[in-house]
């Protein structure tokens, strides 16, 4: 069989940059990246009959009885690993797995979003996404001894990782990754690096192509990188705050309406859209928000988004409607602040992509927009008396709305929501049976 375009471009690639290995890369159910090296004579095969693999050992794909798995690489996502070495090179590429009949396999978070991305275009839309991601950088892995006491937007000798990003960034470039911001953020040792928005599936690749570049700067340097959601409990969460938009095929942005009543340029669809993030993100936090840890953050202040509510400055709200270029149509965007660094990029942007379009087809009304008031500083009582509803306070309550979630079956499939009720509650569990240091500080010498 004669290759396509894409795939020539690979097997001349792999011939003239000296490569003498290519990863096939993609994810476990909980976002862990995965990978298996193929040599350079196996890659017409690969394409043509895909590579068969053990899937009993990845996490949420399947038991030993009907582990076996074929991975068919994806020649768009084809790019040489810059952190390795010039000779004897290494590539990548991401794979879609199917089962031994050629079927897709229920447990691929990259074909649940694309999926989900398919149904939007046969609505007519096309879902862009920018992710904001933010880590910590430690001395090492075993505590959270931070490399600098530096602040947010910090540009001083506080900011002892400006070189670690610079060079993240570069890397990330040379990968066909554009990156729109970087800079020091709130806590210390704790940065953030914007990429530059894109279709959902292809950022989903660059999220995690984001974090594994993250780290290996990182060990470079002889320091650890953590998407913890909350390392440390006086200091700031790392998000993934997801600005989001759809256009139609002739490149408008269907948010977009300068002729918007209440003055926000938010069209109709963005507002139902909107309303769909607001009423499902309950059901979805679970993927957003997929750790015991995750809940300290989401609950722990600095300026997390555990209310129900949208707004454009206020960033207690779950969404915010970013004015920074108000009269620029293409930049008409909302921005959904609950997702955390650790959640699956795929099932992310599949759930959010899916509520949305939910709103949308539904028609649903987008509730008032709040206005600067401090959420966090209302109690549950007067959030009540406001119809302010908030997100899961832990991940127990996240799992039980999960699980009797109509839209994430839906969505994700009975094989990944069975996988990870049982995954999660058992997780949860254990939690709840752990005695933490504040229990034995709190009760031990007074009870």
């Amino acid at each position: 069989m004669t290759p396509n375009p894409q795939q020539d471009f690979v097997l001349k690639t792999i011939k003239s940059r000296d490569v003498h290995f290519v990863r096939f890369w993609f994810t476990d159910v909980l976002g862990s990246m995965k990978s298996f090296a193929v040599i350079p004579s196996e890659m017409e095969n690969a394409f043509t009959e895909g590579m068969g693999f053990d899937g009993s050992c990845v996490r949420g794909f399947c038991s030993t009885e009907e582990s076996d798995m074929v991975a068919f690489p994806d020649p768009s996502t084809f790019q040489v690993l810059p952190w390795r070495p010039q000779s004897n090179a290494v590539a990548r590429m991401f794979c879609t797995i199917k089962t031994p009949d050629g079927k897709y396999f229920e447990g691929d978070s990259r074909r649940v979003l694309q999926s989900v991305v398919d149904r939007a275009a046969d609505m007519g839309y096309v879902m862009n996404v920018g992710p904001e991601l933010e880590y910590y950088y430690f001395k090492d892995d075993k505590g959270t001894e931070v490399l600098d006491r530096g602040g947010y937007f910090d540009l001083t000798s506080l900011d002892y990782a400006s070189d670690l990003r610079r060079d993240t960034v570069l890397t990330l470039e040379k990968m066909g990754i554009p990156v729109e911001y970087s800079h020091h953020e709130n806590g210390p040792s704790q940065h953030e690096i914007d990429l530059r928005f894109n279709d959902a599936v292809a950022m989903a690749d660059a999220v995690m192509t984001y974090k594994l570049v993250v780290k290996e700067i990182a060990m470079k340097y002889g320091v650890f990188a953590s998407f913890m959601p909350k390392p440390m409990a006086d200091q700031p969460g790392s998000g993934m705050h997801v600005h989001q938009s759809l256009f139609d095929f002739e490149g408008n942005n269907v948010f977009f309406d300068e002729n918007d009543p209440s003055g926000h340029n938010l069209s109709a669809i963005a507002k139902s859209y909107l309303a769909g993030l607001i009423k499902y993100a309950p059901e979805f936090t679970l993927i957003t928000n997929q750790y015991v840890n995750s809940y300290k953050r989401l609950a722990g202040g600095f300026e997390t988004p555990m209310h129900l509510a949208w707004a454009h400055s206020n960033r207690t709200a779950l969404v915010r409607v970013p004015s920074y270029k108000p009269r620029k149509a293409s930049a008409c965007r909302l921005e959904l602040r609950s997702p955390d660094a650790a959640a699956n990029p795929y099932l992310t942007f599949a759930c959010m992509l899916a509520a949305g379009l939910k709103g949308i087809e539904d028609g649903l009304e987008a509730p008032e927009p709040i206005g600067s008031e401090d959420l966090f500083k209302l109690s549950r009582e007067e959030l009540a008396e406001r119809g302010i509803r908030t997100l899961p306070y832990c991940l127990g309550e996240a799992i039980d709305l999960f699980e009797q979630s109509e839209l994430m079956r839906e969505v994700l499939g009975d094989h990944i929501c069975r996988f990870l009720v049982e995954t999660k509650r058992a997780e949860w569990e254990e939690y709840l049976g752990t005695v933490s240091r504040w229990e034995t500080e709190r009760y031990l010498h007074v009870l």
